[in-house]
C-alpha cells in the first residue's frame, strides 16, 4: 500500500484531482471529493494576476470548507512576483501550494512559465527556492518530462527540487512538445524515486480503474493524478477506490446514475457563481456526462442553446425518463479519456 504524506496529509493509496483551467473549479472539486477524490487543485493561477489583484485570479483562491484537503496552484515565469503570489495565495488557507512547471500552452509558454521553465531548469529551481522560502505552506511542485523528447531532465530536477525544499513532486509523463499526444512513459516514476526521498505523484494516461491499480504497481508511486478522465466523470474515483480495495471492477454508472450527477454538479455551480453564469459556464461538461448515450449528440445540442437552469433541469429529467423507458444500454467503453 502505497502512502502520500504532505505537510499534515496523510493518505494511503492517494487519488489526486489534476489541477485543469476551466475544470476544477468549486463545484467540480467538491463532486469529486464526495466521490473519493483525497485531495483536489484549484484551476491554475496566474502569478502575475494575483499580485494585480485580477477579479478572476482572486475569485479562483475561494475555497470552500468541505474540499480540504485542497492545494492552490499558481503559475508564472518571475520568481519575485511568485514568492509575492504564494503568500497572497497562502491567506486562503490551502493545504499545500503548488507550482505549475509543466502546463504546455502556447499563450502559458510564451510568459516563460509553466513548461517553458524546463528549457532552463536552473530558472525553475530559483523559482522553486523563493516561493518555498515565503511562506509557510508546503510547496509542491507539478512538471514534466522535459521540454522535448530529446531533453528530459526530470531525474536530474527532481533531486534539485527536493533540495530546495519541496514536499513532494507530480511528474507528467510527457514531454511538452508531446502535449496530451502519444503515450506518457511511466518508466520515469520508479527512476525518480531512486534519487529521491519526497513522494513522486504519477500523471498522465489514467483513465479507468485498472490504470490507477497498475499506475501503482508498476511503478511505485506514492500516489495517481486523474485529470482528463474526470471530466463529467467524478464517478472513477469511486470505481478505482472499490477495485483497489477489493480487486473488483465496478460497474459503470448507469445512464440515470451520470445524468443525476450532471445535475447535481450544474445545481452546486448555480449556488456558486449564480443560475445564468452557471448555466453558460457549465456547457462544457455535458459531453463529459453524456457521452456514449443513445441520441446524447442531439440533447447536447439543445442543451448549448438554453440559458436557464430550469429548462436545463427539465431536458435532462426528460432525457433521462427516455433512457429509462427505452432502456437504452450504454456503450461498453463509456469512461472519458
Amino acid at each position: 500500500m502505497a502512502r502520500l504524506r504532505i505537510g499534515h496529509i496523510d493518505v494511503a493509496d492517494a487519488l489526486l484531482l489534476a489541477p485543469m483551467e476551466d475544470v476544477t473549479d468549486r463545484a467540480f472539486r467538491l463532486i469529486c471529493r464526495r466521490m473519493g477524490a483525497d485531495i483536489v487543485y484549484t484551476e491554475f493561477i496566474s502569478s502575475d494576476g494575483l499580485v494585480r489583484n485580477a477579479w478572476r485570479s482572486v475569485e479562483k483562491l475561494t475555497l470552500h470548507p468541505q474540499e480540504h484537503p485542497v492545494a492552490v496552484q499558481i503559475f508564472g515565469g518571475d520568481p519575485e512576483v511568485m514568492a509575492h503570489a504564494a503568500r497572497i495565495a497562502e491567506q486562503a488557507e490551502p493545504d499545500f501550494l503548488d507550482i505549475n512547471c509543466g502546463c504546455w500552452v502556447q499563450n502559458v509558454v510564451a510568459r516563460n512559465a509553466g513548461a517553458a521553465l524546463l528549457r532552463d531548469p536552473d530558472q525553475m529551481v530559483k523559482l522553486v527556492r523563493d516561493v518555498v522560502r515565503s511562506t509557510r505552506l508546503p510547496v509542491t511542485v507539478k512538471t514534466r518530462l522535459g521540454w522535448s523528447r530529446d531533453s528530459i531532465v526530470i531525474v536530474e530536477l527532481a533531486q534539485r527540487l527536493e533540495e530546495v525544499g519541496i514536499a513532494a513532486l507530480c511528474v507528467h509523463c510527457r514531454t511538452r512538445d508531446q502535449g496530451h499526444s502519444g503515450s506518457a512513459d511511466w518508466s520515469w516514476i520508479p527512476r525518480i524515486k531512486e534519487r529521491v526521498s519526497i513522494p513522486v505523484i504519477l500523471n498522465g494516461d489514467v483513465r479507468t480503474p485498472e490504470d490507477v491499480r497498475r499506475a501503482f504497481e508498476q511503478t511505485g508511486c506514492d500516489g495517481v493524478m486523474i485529470g482528463r478522465a474526470a471530466i463529467g466523470n467524478p464517478f472513477i474515483f469511486q470505481r478505482a477506490k472499490e477495485y483497489l480495495r477489493t480487486g473488483v471492477v465496478p460497474p459503470e454508472p448507469s445512464a440515470l446514475e451520470r445524468i443525476q450527477m450532471c445535475l447535481e454538479h450544474l445545481r452546486l455551480l448555480a449556488d456558486f457563481v449564480g443560475e445564468e453564469r452557471a448555466v453558460c459556464e457549465f456547457r462544457r461538461f455535458y459531453a463529459g456526462y453524456l457521452r456514449g448515450l443513445y441520441g446524447s449528440a442531439a440533447v447536447r445540442n439543445e442543451l448549448m442553446q438554453l440559458r436557464e437552469l430550469a429548462a436545463v433541469e427539465d431536458r435532462l429529467l426528460s432525457y433521462a425518463e427516455l433512457l429509462r423507458r427505452e432502456a437504452h444500454p450504454l456503450p461498453e467503453a463509456s469512461t472519458p479519456v
